[in-house]
């Protein structure tokens, strides 16, 4: 089986690229998928990035109402009063917040960079990637955000259990509910068994999605 079937990234000219680095962004996982969906490779990545993009939309819009506040507190008279301890929780809260917009906003310039180099399998890897990181970025600045604003108007304790509380939140929702549907296998669809491979009894056997699939990839 070739490259190009395996599902490796595949160079400008159709040459395959197969170091160690590149296979990091193996496209099998998509190739495998559009069969299972009926889709065509190029289809199945369209339809992903689509989805990664209606995402990163609702993160940075959170982003960006938190980035604009913290930016105008600066600038406030209260903001001379703010004890050590507030303008370091202050600090770390903009610097987590300006992290998350560069990194969620990061796949936009790698979009740029790869486009028309028939590259959108690592540009959909990259983009998932970065957008858990940001996601993880963005839980820490609400959970700092909070700890500030809990501290100024109530005191100590009650912020660090309310910044304790949105953190919590935050990783259990975002991170280990997930996590934990994905190991259990909640809501998994039964594979389908295709009609070219139930003379077999194969499910995933070459059948003859392959050559168009290996077509799509070099093309």
């Amino acid at each position: 089986m070739d490259d190009a079937v395996r599902g490796y990234l595949v160079g400008v000219n159709g040459t395959p690229l197969g170091s160690a680095a590149v296979r990091r962004f193996d496209a099998s996982a998509a190739v495998e998928s559009a069969r299972a969906r009926g889709e065509t490779v190029d289809g199945l990545l369209d339809r992903n990035l689509g989805e990664l993009l209606q995402e990163l939309r609702v993160a940075i819009t959170g982003v960006q109402i938190l980035f604009a506040f913290l930016l105008g507190l600066a600038f406030t008279a209260r903001f001379v009063t703010l004890s050590g301890f507030q303008v370091a929780v202050y600090t770390a809260t903009l610097l987590s917040t300006a992290l998350a917009a560069i990194v969620l906003i990061a796949p936009v310039s790698f979009h740029r960079m790869v486009f028309r180099r028939r590259q959108k399998a690592a540009l959909v890897v990259v983009a998932d990637r970065l957008l858990m990181i940001g996601l993880g970025l963005l839980v820490l600045s609400i959970s700092s955000a909070v700890l500030l604003i809990l501290d100024v108007a109530l005191g100590h304790w009650q912020a660090a259990l309310g910044g304790g509380l949105v953190a919590l939140t935050g990783l259990l929702t975002w991170y280990a509910l997930p996590f934990w549907a994905r190991r259990a296998g909640v809501g998994l669809m039964p594979e389908v068994v295709e009609e070219s491979d139930r003379g077999t009894g194969s499910l995933a056997g070459p059948g003859p999605e392959r050559p168009r699939i290996a077509a799509e990839l070099t093309r």
